[in-house]
């Protein structure tokens, strides 16, 4: 065989990672194919190639029979006895039949199969890898930008990060870096198709991990994420150390940790909340930074009522509704917010201690007015 067609294959398998089985198959099956083609198309044959030297020899694999009936699969017991006295019905007689001037036209033939099979084996190389950094982050850069796809360069392989898993804040160019959370990953023909995206709460989940030691050693634990990207994020943390402050690790020294996730997002504000067992005290959290008075608990309904001061009603509610749609996404709890006026027409003291007790009377007479505020039920909880 050609040494220079050696030469090159070695160079793949260094450069590509490929195995030394994998490109010996490839070329075996492609000089077998190239055989078949040119001198025998029905024979069953075997090549036994020396990778050190480049020699290749054919051999045709025959079948002991007692009466031949396709002479290019089967040889007669007789016949197979001169070769070795040994050969019994049934056995399998190997014949050498390379055909002079062979090589060239096996390297001529095979250069095609084995781009195709060293092309195979390198996407699955990519998709082993790739596989298993699903729910995983890398960072990328952006390589052409199409109205349905920005393709951003992973390195070995091209990820697409579809429209609407884009950030709205965010104008994609080409050379921009910039940090994605892989989704999903697929084997197909072409080879495989990796999805990312900037907007997956998982995203927000492992940047906090990056940047924040004590949640990467578990020290801290992120309990829930509630996001909508490129506006405004929730996050609650827990940490079993009592003298772990959970919300003070993710923030870091002068809001360092917490500051680089901003940037990293383009801006996006993120709350940074203490997560608690007890709904009373995690709801009144999840709605900072407004003040809460009181909140009162329907674990029936998986209901909460939550007062605050009449200066603090817009500010809990948030613009268009988005501070209690996400506090609720946060916790999963309906959380419907009073002011402290409306309370005391109802006939509830806003300063009375918070309580877990069953309100499904004031609840129903609630979900009866249109006037009692917003009510959200939606939950989401990261893995």
């Amino acid at each position: 065989m050609n040494t220079q067609l050696l030469e090159a294959l070695a160079d793949l398998m260094r450069e590509k990672g490929i195995s030394k089985e994998v490109v010996m198959e490839a070329i075996e099956a492609a000089i077998v194919s190239a055989y078949k083609r040119n001198f025998g198309q029905a024979q069953n044959v075997r090549v036994d190639l020396n990778m050190d030297t480049g020699t290749i020899r054919v051999f045709a694999r025959k079948d002991v029979v007692e009466e031949v009936t396709d002479p290019r699969l089967e040889i007669s017991l007789e016949e197979a006895q001169r070769i070795n006295p040994n050969y019994q019905i049934g056995d399998v007689v190997e014949l050498e039949v390379t055909p002079r001037d062979f090589g060239r036209i096996a390297a001529q033939t095979a250069k095609q199969v084995v781009t195709q099979r060293v092309r195979e084996a390198e996407r699955s190389i990519i998709y082993t890898e790739f596989v298993d950094r699903e729910e995983d982050i890398m960072t990328g850069i952006v390589q052409r930008v199409d109205p349905r796809f920005v393709y951003v360069s992973l390195g070995k392989a091209e990820a697409l990060l579809p429209a609407n898993e884009q950030m709205p804040n965010e104008t994609y160019k080409p050379h921009d870096r910039l940090k994605v959370y892989i989704t999903k990953v697929e084997k197909t023909t072409k080879g495989p198709q990796i999805f990312v995206s900037r907007t997956h709460p998982g995203l927000l989940k492992r940047l906090f991990e990056l940047e924040v030691p004590e949640i990467y050693d578990g020290t801290v634990e992120i309990k829930s994420i509630a996001r909508e990207a490129g506006d405004r994020s929730k996050i609650s943390v827990h940490s079993d150390n009592p003298e772990v402050d959970p919300v003070g690790a993710c923030v870091g020294p002068r809001g360092q940790r917490v500051q680089a996730i901003v940037d990293e997002l383009n801006g996006e504000k993120i709350d940074i909340v203490r997560w608690s067992a007890d709904p009373v005290e995690f709801v009144a959290n999840a709605l900072s930074p407004a003040k809460v008075l009181r909140v009162i608990v329907n674990e029936e309904q998986k209901a909460t009522t939550v007062i605050v001061p009449d200066y603090q009603l817009s500010l809990a509610i948030g613009k268009r509704g988005q501070n209690a749609r996400l506090a609720a996404k946060l916790t999963g709890w309906k959380i419907d917010i009073k002011s402290e006026s409306e309370a005391r027409e109802m006939g509830i003291d806003p300063h009375a201690p918070s309580t877990s007790l069953d309100f499904s009377d004031a609840a129903a007479d609630n979900e009866n007015s249109e006037e009692n505020g917003p009510s959200f039920d939606q939950s989401a909880e990261i893995e």
